[in-house]
């Protein structure tokens, strides 16, 4: 008859054998992502070299965008914001903010910057939204309109900017994001290019503290002094430069970032618009594919890593948490609401490969990673042969975490070299370093809180305090 000990000793066994199976998938799969990503970006960045945007720049050549800005209580920093979109390189756009009812100054700052006056503007209603308060447009900005209209969230919002909008391109952005001069250029280039064939492009989305801004413009690009930032900008590397262009590549991306990102309005609308969940970018991606597949469509969407916007992130434990909490429930109901697709053939790449490695790996990673975590500290303190299981567990978890990590710190470097000082790069790399160690223990167990409130059908995007990311 086993005895207690050897039933603990059986499990420790099996679950470090699951543990370390899972593991090595997930390093294989993300291994496979980052040569790839390393040879797509090389490419991209010489093609970028040899083939200038010029031609973009000609009004006969380009296709206009409107830059729809959903704007909750963002009076901090939404100054800012909008005068970076008034001043960006491209021949014909309108920049679309919707204050979606700020307790706030939002409004009124706008008004009194942009010298807004209300004005009598049509609304095709294709998209079931909110009561629109008020629509007003700069006296100084012909291409600036302001809408003014009742809370109803984001996804709402957009919706809104959608309906108001007069191109058949439009372009997401957060209220507190700043964008470089010339990144529209560049993310519009897949979509001009292509006549048709791609029918949303993302860019890449940096993190703007520690960073000199004036006017709405990037002065100098630097590192902020706090640990907690400065891993958030690993982080984001790490997403952006080897995660989304491996998945672009082979058309398997399901999330463009709503900080900014760029698509069809036809296809939008026909997809039915934003919906009203947590994680509204992503469900719209998802939804995008599931009509190309259904419709049997030649149609693709893309991520280019070159063009950058700039966004403040949280800068407290608090807020950091509550984000992540928010984004890994916005990933489970974007899953959940399109379950159907999971392994079905019909759709493809996107339901044989796209769906289970989100909901495998990026969805139900941080349990595995969480009783990893659990099963090293067991193993510790048992002592023994459990020391063993430690030590692999731990090796391997510092390959998932910190090497990847510091992969993508010297991708950045080797390319796009948006940190011109060495001593921000070494920052980076050795701060990657450390990331096991702290940092991503810290994110696993937000995300498991997330998979919690899920489960108890908690709601809502939590408050999340702005600073702003420049000086007006």
């Amino acid at each position: 008859m086993n005895t207690v000990s050897d039933l603990w000793h059986q499990f420790i066994v099996i679950s470090s054998s699951v543990i370390f199976i899972y593991m090595s998938v997930v390093i294989i799969f993300y291994s496979v992502l980052l040569i790839t990503s390393i040879f797509q970006l090389r490419r991209e960045y010489q093609l970028d070299d040899e083939e200038p945007y010029e031609e973009i720049l000609q009004v006969s050549y380009s296709k206009p965008v409107s830059i729809l800005v959903p704007a909750y209580n963002e009076g901090v920093g939404i100054y800012s914001s909008v005068r970076s979109l008034l001043s960006i390189e491209y021949p014909e756009y309108e920049v679309v903010v919707i204050n979606d009812g700020s307790k706030d100054n939002t409004l009124e700052k706008l008004i009194e910057r942009f010298n807004l006056v209300k004005t009598n503007h049509v609304i095709q209603k294709k998209l079931e939204t909110k009561e629109v308060k008020a629509i007003y447009r700069s006296t100084i900005y012909e291409h600036l309109i302001v809408v003014d209209k009742e809370n109803g969230g984001k996804a709402d919002a957009l919706n809104v900017g959608i309906n108001v909008s007069r191109y058949p391109y439009f372009c997401s952005m957060d209220g507190d994001s700043i964008l470089e001069r010339d990144a529209f250029i560049k993310v519009m280039k897949p979509i001009i290019e292509s006549d048709g064939e791609v029918i949303a492009s993302g860019g890449s989305v940096r993190i703007a503290n520690g960073c000199k801004i004036e006017s709405g413009e990037i002065v100098s690009v630097g590192l902020p002094s706090k640990p907690l930032v400065v891993m958030q900008i690993i982080e984001y590397l790490r997403a952006f430069l080897m995660g989304r262009i491996g998945l672009s590549k082979h058309n398997l991306l399901l999330i463009v970032s709503g900080a900014f990102g760029v698509f069809s309005k036809q296809w939008v609308i026909e997809a039915g618009g934003y919906s009203h969940t947590v994680g509204e970018d992503m469900e719209l991606v998802v939804r995008l594919h599931r009509l190309i597949k259904e419709r049997k469509e030649d149609k693709r969407i893309v991520y280019v890593a070159d063009p950058v916007c700039w966004t403040e992130a949280p800068e407290s434990l608090t807020f950091l948490r509550r984000q992540r909490n928010r984004w890994h429930r916005g990933l489970f109901d974007s899953l959940w609401t399109h379950r159907k697709l999971m392994f079905n053939p019909k759709y493809g790449s996107i339901g044989l490969v796209s769906m289970p490695y989100f909901f495998f790996i990026e969805f139900l990673g941080p349990v595995v990673e969480l009783f990893g975590y659990l099963i090293i500290g067991t193993s510790t303190f048992l002592g023994g042969i459990y020391i063993e299981f430690a030590i692999l567990l731990f090796l391997l978890s510092i390959l998932y975490g910190s090497v990847f990590s510091m992969t993508a710190v010297l991708l950045e470097e080797w390319s796009l070299r948006k940190f011109p000082k060495v001593t921000d790069i070494l920052r980076l790399f050795l701060y990657s370093l450390t990331e096991t160690l702290w940092y991503r223990p810290l994110t696993v167990m937000w995300r498991c809180e997330g998979i919690l409130h899920m489960l108890r059908r908690k709601q809502g995007w939590g408050e999340m305090i702005r600073k702003g990311v420049s000086n007006e």
